[in-house]
């Protein structure tokens, strides 16, 4: 009786050692991307191009919003005393819509308020034209690359159902498991580049609506300044002089 026990024993322990231990698949985020098939090199394209737009927009926007504070309160001095040149020098200073618009109407000064509005109004439209050039193509991204993702993931599920039909009465849940898990990585990396260019375009689009408040109160102060009678007077004057000794 005790032989037999240990002898069971013994072969509860050999048997132990023998069986194989489970090891657990680990993938790095390269080899799940190849995973993914040919769409992922198109999402991967997508999110260069997504990041470059951001990067160039939010450049040009931050550069425009460059200017001087008391920028409107100097112009307005200089229009008081009748220096429509050191305004148009101080404009010229700076790379900045507000600053072309300004210079825009202190050319046109002379002529009626309602033309000098007129293209100053029409040079505002041109610099939000130009700073919003290419954001359409961050919501285009925002909006594709899921669909990108949910085909990659569509095409993956129809291979898997393929490969199972294809395999019989040999039927092993591996071929649908590795097939939907495969399938998965393209509505994955759809979402992640989408989210990306969505939240990328909602901040460059407010950056945009905050720096165009900033130009029309800059059109309100200029044509302000203009409508006030003593600086009309004197700018009137200082452009016929000018007019005179060009």
């Amino acid at each position: 009786m005790l032989f037999s026990l240990l002898q069971t024993d013994i072969t509860a322990g050999v048997a132990a050692e023998v069986a194989p231990v489970p090891q657990e698949m680990t993938y790095t985020l390269f080899e799940m991307a190849v995973k993914g098939g040919w769409l992922m090199i198109v999402l991967l394209l997508l999110s260069i191009v997504a990041i470059y737009i951001f990067g160039k927009k939010w450049w040009s926007i931050r550069q425009a919003g460059k200017i001087d504070k008391d920028f409107m309160m100097d112009i307005r001095d200089y229009i008081h005393e009748g220096k429509i040149k050191s305004a148009k020098t101080l404009c010229s200073k700076y790379d900045a819509p507000v600053a072309r618009m300004v210079e825009a109407g202190l050319s046109r000064i002379g002529k009626p308020l309602a033309d000098i509005q007129t293209i100053v109004e029409n040079v505002g439209n041109v610099e939000v034209a130009r700073l919003e050039k290419g954001i359409p193509y961050l919501a285009t991204i925002a909006g594709g690359a899921p669909m990108i993702g949910f085909l990659g993931t569509v095409m993956g599920m129809v291979q898997a159902f393929f490969n199972m039909s294809n395999a019989g009465n040999n039927i092993d849940i591996t071929l649908l498991s590795g097939g939907i898990y495969t399938a998965m990585i393209t509505t994955v990396g759809g979402l992640i580049v989408g989210i990306l260019a969505y939240f990328g375009y909602n901040y460059l689009t407010a950056r945009i609506s905050s720096l165009v408040y900033s130009m029309e109160s800059a059109i309100i102060k200029f044509m302000e300044a203009l409508g006030e009678p003593a600086a009309a007077a004197d700018a009137a004057t200082d452009a016929g002089e000018t007019d005179k000794n060009e």
